[in-house]
This record gives structure tokens, sequence and C-alpha cells, in this order.
């Protein structure tokens, strides 16, 4: 590896623990950029996502030792869970279900999320939501995530989502 070429790095860490084992020490130790300051300023940046699993960017420059961290969303998974307070979805998540999500909290996920979805509307945007609670094994508002789906679709819930544009 050259000096001159900056090196990025991704990996996935658990909010406010990370640690300088893999994967952030053996792609960031080579750099030599000290791990430890790498690995506090994860820490640091991520704290607000703590217990979920969060993407990070680390942007090493060997020849100066400086880093950048960019933290990204947790995945719309990840966030469902915060909101039910699970740690794990279902293993059979159309038998065992986890809990039960109210709209506000599918909104407060879409909101988390807004910036990195690829839906045009807030409508769709739950809809796509209420798709991995369904993958997770949970209801929303007391019904399977399919029906509540189409209830959206069909305009049962525009009084509480709307059909702004994200």
């Amino acid at each position: 590896m050259s000096k001159a070429e900056k090196v990025t790095v991704r990996a996935l860490v658990t909010g406010g623990s990370a640690s300088g084992g893999p994967p952030i020490g053996p792609a960031v130790g080579p750099t030599g950029i000290n791990i430890k300051d790498v690995v506090d300023k994860i820490n640091e940046e991520t704290m607000k996502f703590k217990g979920l699993t969060v993407p990070v960017r680390i942007e090493c420059d060997p020849e100066t030792k400086k880093f950048d961290i960019f933290v990204e969303t947790p995945s719309t998974a990840s966030l469902l869970m915060k909101e039910l307070g699970k740690e794990k979805g279902s293993p059979s998540n159309l038998e065992e279900k986890i809990g039960d999500l109210s709209i506000d909290q599918i909104k407060n996920v879409v909101e988390a999320k807004k910036d990195s979805f690829l839906d045009k509307t807030y409508k769709a945007a739950v809809r796509s939501v209420s798709g991995t609670a369904l993958s997770i094994g949970a209801t929303i508002e007391g019904e399977d995530p399919r029906d509540f789906q189409q209830k959206v679709e069909n305009g049962e819930y525009d009084d509480q989502i709307g059909e702004e544009e994200l």
C-alpha cells in the first residue's frame, strides 16, 4: 500500500461499544493510525444508537495520520426492534410475534430513515417500514403488517400519515 493512498473502511459496529478487534483493528492498523483513537471516536459518535448495529465509514489518511468517521443510519429492522425494546427479531416471523408497533412508532422509524429511502412519498415509506415489521415478526396496531399495508394503500390511515413527499 502506497503511503499516499487514502483508505476507506466500512464496518458494522454496535452503537457505543466498538472495539479494536475485527473488523476495525485489522483494517485501520496498517495505516499507522492509532486504533484506540478511532474506536473512541466511533463510540462517541454512535452512543445515540447504543445497542444497535450501526454502519460506519472510516476514512484514513496514512500520510497525515488523520481520520474521519461517518456514521450512517442503522437498518430499518434495528430501529424497529429498538422501538419494541427487543434485541432480536422472531426466528419464525409468521408464527411467533415479538411485539406490536403503533403507527407512531412506524412514523418514528420513517423519520429516522427518510434521507435513505428511495420512496417518493411518506405513505410509501410507511409501507416499506411495515414490510420490515413483517420480516422481524412484529404486528402493527394489532394486525398483520400485510393487512396494515393494504389499509394504508386504501387510505384508511391518511389522516395519520398524509400524502406528502419525502
